[in-house]
């Protein structure tokens, strides 16, 4: 057996693995990527696009800690939209269609130019465990690799298997092999697995499609993007179109229902309620006589399209079918049918907030294998899980994120403390502190800690520097800075608002509805050189300014409670109680704290079963 020597090894090249290498290697770790097919880097197994409601601001906070999804995703935009526009900044999302061939390539790039980072295709069989701490892999070509610190992120290729209609395919993914061995090798040293399921739709030829009859979806062309260092998008930007099903298409489609894997007993474990197939819909919503689908292009260089909402696992014919009657696609060609796939993760309740297991020291799981669905939700894993994996090495604290710091921090949280009976899927709403981790200030709350860690370029760091001066620089001059009535007044009144009798703060004006920055700063000139002069050129810095001067009330608050919540993080408990013997708790509340054995009162708090009784038992026993 050939043995090869690395810091940290991590097992699959989808966007955990590929964030998990890169940050481990970035780290000054001398990392291995280990992949099956090097053609399949970062592969977007379902719809080439990144970004979404809270995955947007996942994406953002992956790039201030000096990932590379954001960059990638500039670098390969085919048509790009800030969601939820209309919704206060909190819920501002950004969302990017990209070229499918042309992101796998350009992450491919990235790794193999990083520092400190091999590349090695082949297939991991095996966990080589020793003392109770995971020392490496071996793989079927007969290498071990043996490491200090091992990350899996394999996502769906664990006992991977492929169904359409009652056809069932052993694969980790369409045309590509399943991985039979690895689950077994992890799960006998006491780890937990269970099953999953997900899903993707037909992929349909351009050129067989009516667009006429289809509603056309154009991008935004402004100084938004993913990364707080990529200068604007280079690729051509492109249409997406929208169109519907109808009750014709539901009645082919109920047709097939007792050959769908997913009502004749096939499949058995959970896909994602919030990405339901087309089936599960006309299941679910009997009385909708429509859903909307979206027509999405695969790239720049190909005739290949994404038919968004329409995701199947239904017999080929019956989804070839059912699609020919929705308008504009009587004669449509597929490239492909839909399928769904199933395949084993892992609890993450066994896991510590660092992404290491309780279990084995040294392992660590990032991505789908956790239980999630998502290639932001990967990607945020799998960096937090790169950097944590380096810090084991090198014998120093882990990074932490908490749920009033980012996006990622509260999906780390709630996989931990909550566990998953679902493919876990990121939403604002899962977020209670929404306004403190909004998409403008993604860089403001992690950049120091990527640098404190070792994960962001100087040239990065020196960017951060350069437009949180602007950002400050602009609110400090809003804040001393009053406006005159015979000077504003006239502006005012342009701008659809009331005169003003006094002086104000020109804070207090941008406050009103009917006044922004930009609008403002033409009718003052220290503010619009503040503002990088006539031609602009400081929008993010300029974004951020106006969002913390028009919600600083809401954002103070929400900064107060989160403290609140805080001080309960501070209170360690884990290694402190036998909870058994606790009869004070509920029956409960003794399971899941000895379960899930949290680290803090705060962590134990919100394990759902543990009631606010139970932790006034707790503080009581320790005396607070």
């Amino acid at each position: 057996m050939m043995n090869l020597n690395y810091d940290v090894v991590v097992v699959g090249a989808g966007h955990a693995g590929c964030e998990a290498a890169s940050a481990s290697a970035r780290c000054g770790c001398r990392t291995c990527l280990v992949t099956m097919d090097m053609a399949k880097i970062a592969q977007m197994s379902c719809n080439p696009a990144i970004g979404g409601i809270a995955k947007g601001q996942i994406v953002r906070e992956i790039d201030a800690l000096g990932g590379c999804t954001g960059i990638v995703t500039d670098r390969t935009a085919i048509q790009f939209r800030m969601l939820n526009r209309s919704k206060g900044p909190a819920m501002w999302s950004p969302r990017s269609q990209c070229d499918r061939m042309k992101f796998s390539e350009e992450w491919r790039r990235i790794l193999e130019n990083t520092d400190n980072l091999d590349i090695w295709q082949d297939q991991v069989e095996e966990l080589i465990v020793e003392n109770g701490k995971a020392v490496g892999v071996a793989t079927q070509w007969g290498v071990r690799i043996n490491a200090k610190a091992v990350v899996i992120t394999a996502g769906t290729f664990l006992n991977g298997l492929m169904h359409i209609g009652r056809k069932k395919v052993p694969g980790g993914r369409c045309a590509e092999p399943a991985v039979a061995n690895l689950t077994a090798s992890i799960t006998r040293h006491g780890i937990r697995s269970d099953r999953m399921k997900t899903g993707t739709p037909v992929r349909i030829d351009a050129r067989s499609i009516d667009f006429s009859q289809l509603e056309v979806q154009e991008g935004e062309n402004d100084f938004h993007r993913f990364s707080y260092i990529t200068e604007s998008r280079s690729l051509p930007q492109l249409t997406c179109w929208l169109c519907s099903t109808n009750e014709t298409v539901h009645e082919i489609l109920k047709s097939g229902l007792a050959d769908s894997p997913l009502y004749n007993g096939q499949i058995q474990s959970i896909g994602p309620r919030y990405c339901p197939s087309i089936e599960t819909k006309l299941v679910t919503f009997p009385d909708r006589g429509h859903h909307p689908i979206f027509l999405e292009p695969e790239g720049t260089s190909t005739h290949e399209m994404y038919l968004n909402g329409f995701s199947s696992s239904m017999p080929i014919d019956v989804q070839l079918e059912a699609i020919r009657h929705i308008k504009g696609f009587e004669n449509a060609k597929a490239y492909r049918p839909g399928y769904a796939i199933e395949y084993d993760f892992f609890d993450p309740t066994q896991l510590n907030h660092s992404l290491e297991s309780k279990i084995v020291k040294g392992l660590f799981f990032a991505g789908q294998v956790n239980g999630t669905t998502g290639y932001e939700e990967a990607a945020g894993q799998g960096i937090m899980a790169g950097i944590n994996a380096a810090q084991k090495v090198k014998n120093a604290e882990p990074l932490i994120l908490h749920r009033d710091e980012a996006y990622i921090g509260v999906l780390i949280d709630d996989l931990v403390t909550k566990g998953v009976d679902e493919p876990y899927r990121m939403f604002t709403s899962r977020a209670e502190f929404r306004i403190l981790l909004r998409q403008d200030n993604a860089d403001e709350r992690l950049t120091s800690k990527a640098k404190e860690f070792g994960t962001i370029s100087e040239e990065r760091w020196r960017k951060f520097q350069e437009k949180q001066k602007i950002t400050n620089d602009i609110i400090d001059y809003c804040e001393r800075t009053k406006a005159k009535p015979k000077e504003i007044n006239d502006a005012l009144v342009g701008m659809g608002t009331t005169k003003i009798e006094f002086s104000e703060r020109l804070s207090e004006l941008i406050n009103r509805p009917q006044i922004n920055l930009e609008k403002l700063s033409k009718h003052i000139v220290p503010l619009q050189k503040l503002m990088g002069g006539e031609n602009g050129g400081c929008e993010e810095a300029c974004e951020a300014a106006e969002v913390k001067i028009k919600y600083k009330g809401y954002i103070e608050r929400e900064r107060k409670l989160a403290e609140k919540v805080l001080r309960l993080e501070d209170i360690k408990i884990r290694g402190r109680f036998d909870y058994s013997k606790i009869k004070q708790l509920t029956i409960e509340a003794r399971q899941k704290l000895e379960r899930i054995n949290p680290e803090t009162l705060a962590e134990a708090s919100r394990i759902p079963g543990i009631s606010p009784s139970d932790i006034s038992v707790l503080l009581v026993l320790m005396k607070r």
